[in-house]
């Protein structure tokens, strides 16, 4: 399959509709091209509305339970939006309140802070 039918795919047939991404952010999501594509559709006005971007580490990823991360360590997308101001990271919790808590906030940064999305750097060509 070529790139442009995956990027399609992606962008008008999960993120067409969405309100909120979650990135989900294990050992190796930094390097995976899918996932730069599915954050710069999420975040694109071209491809639907714009998505609240949330990043959830797993506990699998070196950042789970500590106060900071390398920047090396999270999707290079996710991290301008979160040195923006746009995207929030958080550790996985199985809590429904605090996911329903963080998505909310997502939609609300969405509505109130679009101009703060940083969509600015080039997609991954290949995984890294």
């Amino acid at each position: 399959m070529s790139t442009n039918y995956i990027k399609r795919l992606i962008q008008e047939g999960y993120l067409k509709d969405t309100s909120v991404i979650v990135v989900l952010l294990g050992e190796n999501t930094q390097k995976r091209k899918h996932v730069d594509w599915e954050i710069s559709g999420a975040i694109d006005k071209m491809v639907g509305n714009y998505s609240g971007l949330i990043g959830l580490c797993l506990p699998t990823h070196p950042a789970y339970g500590k106060k900071n991360y390398t920047p090396d360590s999270i999707p290079p997308r996710l991290e301008d939006n979160l040195n923006s101001g746009y995207a929030r990271m958080y550790d996985w919790t199985e809590n429904p309140s605090t996911i329903k808590r963080l998505v909310n906030e997502a939609f609300t940064r969405k509505n109130n802070n679009s101009d703060l999305i940083d969509n600015s750097r080039n997609q991954f060509q290949r995984n890294r």
